[in-house]
């Protein structure tokens, strides 16, 4: 049975929960409410429910026994001599079936059971995929929101540069030139910024299409993205790595062929057919019963190569099972080591060396003003306050990246764990 959106949705509200504030506006969009109106429209979470229900019907064939059959039967009639016309016939009414060893039908039903069990844990799987796939556009817009935000203070730092140029212009302590090179820088700051603005409408746009709304009724994600939750050590993700549906499905599959190894071994076992009946004997008018009972040979010779199969199978899903573990590991270490080298250089740009660049653009800027630097050295001091808050995003964005996969790893919350640093 379909588990209800709210409930996943409130679990993987965790994920990201240090970077998402409360919305005021009802423009600006909660990763909660992208999570919701996901899994209550994703119309690949609506299939299940389909085959589910084909799963429920198989269970009731497999549960069935061996059908009655009635037959009639006509001998010594239309033929020549004494059996000429109906005077002689012989005409037989019986019924028929056949006695199925009862641990053949429950293991047929085990293994549909087994299958059914199997696909709740493909939901599951299926579910932390969407979510996850919600939580990296929402991760991407958010960055690009970031961007427009970084771009704004650039461009206002440009035209801090025009205005004092224009000034030292007018004092006759620069040429015109410099006048102009600083509109120029103002207007590709102008341009980056409006080239940002449409790549975060883009963002927005993709967001929205997770749940198939084509046109975006936000114009924000809430988030505030530079901010980083701390992770539990590695030992610790570790193990909940064994919760994740990608290992969950091994042992749901080894449930299913096992049961298909109890069916294959119950075919060694052969079916008694049975037939009953009355006959009719035309010439004297007398009735007698009848009765058969008939038993299939070589039953168990027959049956040997599927259970070797059946076995096989099962014996390869533990390779199968390991072989995995060992890919979910090495992209475990891998998320989490990058999530810890990306988080440090957030953090390192945050506590060191945006605020010496930020300090020093306002020194030179009135060291400009008072003519002790050039335009060019202060211009290029806020070039570099530029490129650092895009290292800055670029980082957090790769960290809140590499969170999501550890989250969609181990089917476990992000902000549960710890709250989230500055």
């Amino acid at each position: 049975m379909l588990l209800r959106p709210t409930t996943r949705a409130a679990v993987w509200a965790g994920l990201l929960a240090s970077c998402v504030a409360s919305a005021q506006s009802p423009a600006t969009l909660r990763l909660e409410d992208a999570f919701e109106r996901t899994l209550s429209s994703h119309p690949s979470l609506q299939r299940f429910a389909l085959q589910q229900d084909a799963l429920r019907a198989e269970a009731l064939t497999a549960a069935q026994r061996p059908p009655l059959v009635v037959g009639a039967s006509l001998e010594n009639a239309l033929g020549t001599g004494d059996t000429g016309g109906l005077g002689g016939a012989e005409l037989s009414v019986t019924v028929g079936s056949s006695f199925e060893p009862r641990a053949r039908r429950q293991a047929r039903v085990a293994v549909v059971d087994a299958r059914v069990a199997a696909v709740d844990v493909q939901i599951e799987a299926e579910r932390l995929d969407l979510l996850a796939g919600v939580a990296r556009r929402f991760v991407e817009a958010a960055a690009a929101q970031t961007e427009v935000e970084a771009l704004r203070t650039h461009v206002a730092q440009r035209q801090a540069t025009v205005e004092a140029a224009a000034r030292r212009v007018r004092a006759g302590a620069s040429p015109q030139s410099v006048q102009l090179t600083a509109a120029a820088a103002l207007a590709r700051a102008e341009l980056e910024l409006d080239r940002a603005r449409v790549t975060a409408r883009a963002a927005r746009r993709t967001l929205a299409l997770s749940w198939g709304e084509r046109d975006p009724g936000f114009d924000r994600v809430a988030t505030d993205l530079l901010r980083l939750p701390v992770l539990p050590s590695f030992a610790e993700l570790a193990r909940l790595l064994e919760r994740t549906p990608e290992l969950r499905k091994f042992a749901s599959e080894t449930r299913v062929r096992e049961a298909r190894v109890q069916l294959a071994r119950t075919q060694s076992r052969p079916d008694v057919a049975w037939e009953a009946g009355v006959r009719r004997l035309q010439d004297t008018g007398d009735t007698a019963f009848l009765g058969s009972v008939s038993i299939a040979l070589g039953s168990q010779a027959r049956a040997a190569p599927g259970i070797r199969s059946a076995e096989a199978e099962l014996e390869a899903l533990a390779f199968e099972r390991d072989a995995g573990a060992l890919m979910l590991y090495a992209t475990l270490a891998e998320a989490s080591g990058r999530a810890e080298v990306e988080a440090l250089a957030v953090q390192r740009a945050e506590s060191t060396i945006l605020p010496a660049l930020s300090k020093a653009e306002a020194s030179a800027r009135s060291a400009y003003q008072a003519g002790a630097l050039t335009y060019l050295e202060w211009a290029q001091l806020q070039a570099d306050w530029l490129a650092a808050r895009r290292d800055q995003i670029a980082a957090a964005r790769s960290t809140h990246l590499a969170l999501i996969e550890i989250q969609r790893l181990t089917a476990t919350p992000v902000g549960a764990w710890q709250e989230s640093t500055p």
